[in-house]
This record gives C-alpha cells, structure tokens and sequence, in this order.
C-alpha cells in the first residue's frame, strides 16, 4: 500500500510562550500544499525494514519517525506483521515544511488501513501529538489554527483557490536554538483568525515571528521574501522556523528568474 505525505506552510506564526517541559507555545495557521514524498509498506513475515530514497534521510533508519509511528501501534496492537517500508524523499528536510512530520503522520493513517484498526482521527491524532508538535495537524490535513505545542487544531474555512504557490528553499539549515534564539515569546495584540479573514492585511499583520530571529543572520532568506514581493505576491514568509519562503500570487508573475540553484516548487490550489 502506498501514500503520498505533503507538505504544509505556515500563514502567520506566533511564539507566545515558553513552557515549563522546555517547548515553546505557538499559535499559527498551517495549510497542506501539494509537494509530496511517497511512502510504500508492505507486510513482510520476517523482519521490519526501512529503506529511502531520493533526498538524504540524515540520522539512523531507527531513529525515523516512520519506524516510531510503527513501534508507537505495536505497543497497543502487539499482533501487528512486519512490514518493508520505503519512503521516497522530495520535500525538504529541515525547511520549515513539516516533512517528517507528515511522513509519520501519513504512516499511521496507512497502517490504520492496511491493518483494518478502525481508529477514528480522534485517536490517530492522539498517536501522532505524541510523535511530535506538528505530526497531528497532518491526520486530517485541512487547514488549522494550531496552538499548544502544535496539537491544538482548531479547524478554519480558508479559501485559496486560484491562488500561485511559489515556494522557496535556499538549502540552508536553520536549528531550533537558532530559530528561538532571538524571539521574545509573548501573546498577539491581534487573534489570527481575525487576520486571516482579510486578506488586505496579510501583507501588514500576518507574521512570522521567527523572520526577526533569523533574517539578520542569513540575508539571503530575506532577500528571497523580498524578491517575491517584487514580482507582485499579495503576501509572501518564511513558513515554520525555515528557511523556505513561500509567495501567494493572484496570476503568474513575468520574469521571475533563479540563478542561484534554490529548490523550486511551484502549484495552483
């Protein structure tokens, strides 16, 4: 059996508290986009394996979430077979796209499946929150305000449709305590959702607080912001903690070149 995890971006991203278990808590609205690996499994009588390919998986085989999905039901369904997983990689890793999340996500929808578990996405996301922060926003893969750590969803009517998605990524890896470094966590003036209601005010009031803690350091990221404005995006950020920068555009912008050999994506919602 095979399935196709995607991406998601973030449409503004708030920090606004740290907490006692030393994560941070956020508020932001993620949306799934249409940039996908593959992830196949089929039951092996002998032994479980994980294979990849395409984009390097850094870290040991063991260590991927996929396995942890697998090894998280076993504990509660002990009789589960063995399975040959394969996972093809194209999203970026490290950029701020929820990869790997969606990867382990899209895992325990597929065993749920293919083992005919009948769990409800009540208890899939459950399993996912604790895979990581934003593993469950990934069980119903719908527009969410997220808050929490990232496993608070609350569901929102948020229409792209028409809307250019052009999506940059510079290769440049961003870690969490550089990410958090320079961000002072604290609550909005202003309700996301109530941004996120018109558009008019993206532009002016729907931010990434993680764009002050990086930017300074790694130019080019801005720079790739500012280059998407200029070719006419209604709104354009980093998505997550980076460094892929995304730009939503009414029509196709003219003349847009990359000569710097950044991964480019590029769909219609």
């Amino acid at each position: 059996m095979i399935s196709f995890p995607n991406a998601k971006i973030n449409l503004g991203l708030h920090i606004t508290a740290k907490r006692k278990d030393g994560f941070h808590d956020i508020e932001s609205c993620m949306v799934p986009i249409p940039l996908y690996d593959a992830l196949e499994m089929i039951v092996d009588g002998k032994k479980t394996s994980f294979t990849a390919t395409g984009l390097e998986v850094p870290g040991d085989a063991k260590d991927n979430l996929i396995l942890k999905a697998y090894q998280l039901l076993k504990k509660d369904f002990p009789n589960l077979p063995h399975l040959n997983i394969h996972l093809h990689k194209n999203i970026p890793m490290g950029a701020g796209l929820g990869g790997g999340s969606a990867d382990a996500a899209f895992a325990l929808n597929l065993m749920n499946n293919l083992f005919d578990l009948i769990l409800d996405d009540f208890f899939l996301e459950e399993y996912a929150a604790q895979l990581g922060s934003d593993c469950a926003f990934f069980i119903e893969n719908t527009p969410k305000i997220a808050t929490g750590r990232g496993e608070i969803l609350e569901p929102l009517e948020l229409d792209l449709k028409g809307t250019r998605l052009i999506l940059i990524n510079p290769g440049i890896h961003i870690g969490t305590k550089e990410a958090y470094a320079g961000v002072t966590p604290g609550a909005p003036k202003v309700k996301l959702k109530d941004i996120l209601a018109d558009k008019s005010r993206w532009k002016d009031e729907l931010v990434n607080d993680f764009e002050t803690s990086i930017f300074p350091n790694h130019p080019k990221i801005a720079a790739i912001k500012n280059k998407l404005y200029e070719h006419g995006a209604y709104y354009a950020a980093m998505s997550g903690s980076g460094s892929s920068v995304f730009g939503l555009f009414e029509g196709k912008p003219e003349n847009m070149d990359w000569n710097e050999g950044y991964f480019k994506f590029e769909a219609i919602f």
